[in-house]
């Protein structure tokens, strides 16, 4: 499958400003690009809301060969509630390492070289201590299963994802489509996966006329369809399909045709003056101060 690759987990922010300066200051990505939504995704984009929202993409370079992050606000959610499911990002940058230092960012030093922060949220994300790579620093992705052995099924014989390495100590396996590509780390959590109310999600991309095969072999194994293949509308951009799935702990998983998505995603230069205006202009932080309220917390 390795015409599939790895695009980018979705995360829900709640406080936009100082997520912003942990992705740009803190671990040096770029604003690809920034959008903003009057009403809610028709496949969930943005979770369970159907309220205005913003779509922030980050990463250390284009989503043609980067695993970027993909920053959905809801305005008016101010925090969500954190599950076992998401259970870190690992990139490589001693940039990164040294940035945290110097803004007084926490950093825990988990072993050797490698360091442990939390983005805005209480996302964890790992910090290889070692020169940035002149490829993509991002090299995976962990998520919490309840059942290793089931969940490396679905994702190697249903997804087509190679088995690259496993640990019986750690209890992990992990999994990719390319060596080239951020791979997927799956750590088995010893009990039920919760998935709060911050679940993320991962996209992959695939050629169109995988879409339909995809979505019927999910129906032929009874598997969780969450959306099935729908056409996503971005006013003045590509169409682009997608059918999201859920894997056997409830975890959402894109599927989008990958042609379209390369356009969808060209890099915006405008990006970073868009993402400011927008927090320049959202003053819902101000009203709520005003009116001794605070955000919903979902």
């Amino acid at each position: 499958m390795a015409l599939r690759r790895a695009l980018h987990f979705v995360f829900k922010v709640g406080d936009r400003p100082k997520t912003a300066t942990f992705y740009r200051e803190v671990l040096g990505m770029k604003i690809l690009r920034h959008e903003e939504f009057e009403e809610g995704c028709k496949a969930t984009c943005n979770g369970p809301y159907d309220g205005k929202w913003s779509k922030t993409m980050v990463g250390f370079g284009p989503e043609d060969d980067h695993f970027v992050a993909e920053l959905t606000y809801n305005y008016g959610v101010g925090e969500y509630q954190l599950g076992n499911d998401f259970l870190g990002l690992t990139l490589q940058s001693s940039q990164a390492v040294s940035n945290a230092k110097r803004l007084g960012w926490p950093l825990t030093q988990v072993e050797e070289a490698l360091y442990l922060t939390q983005a805005p949220g209480g996302y964890p994300f790992y910090i290889v201590d070692k020169e940035q790579p002149a490829h993509d620093p991002v090299q995976k992705v962990s998520l919490g299963v309840s059942d290793l052995q089931r969940s490396t099924h679905y994702w190697a014989k249903l997804l087509g994802m190679t088995v690259m390495d496993r640990s019986e100590e750690k209890k992990t396996v992990l999994l990719g489509f390319s060596d080239s590509q951020c791979k997927l780390e799956l750590r088995d959590v010893g009990g039920k996966v919760d998935h709060g109310t911050a679940f993320g999600r991962i996209a992959f991309s695939c050629p169109i006329d995988q879409l339909p095969d995809i979505e019927a072999l999910m129906k032929k194994e009874n598997e969780k369809i969450l959306t099935p293949l729908v056409s996503l509308d971005t006013p003045g951009k590509a169409t682009v399909e997608v059918v999201i799935l859920a894997d056997p702990d409830g975890h959402e998983i894109c599927f989008v045709g990958d042609e379209a998505f390369r356009q969808l995603s060209a890099v915006d230069p405008k990006g970073n003056e868009l993402l400011d205006k927008a927090m320049a202009e959202d003053k819902s932080d101000e009203w709520f101060a005003k009116h001794n309220k605070q955000k919903a917390a979902a």
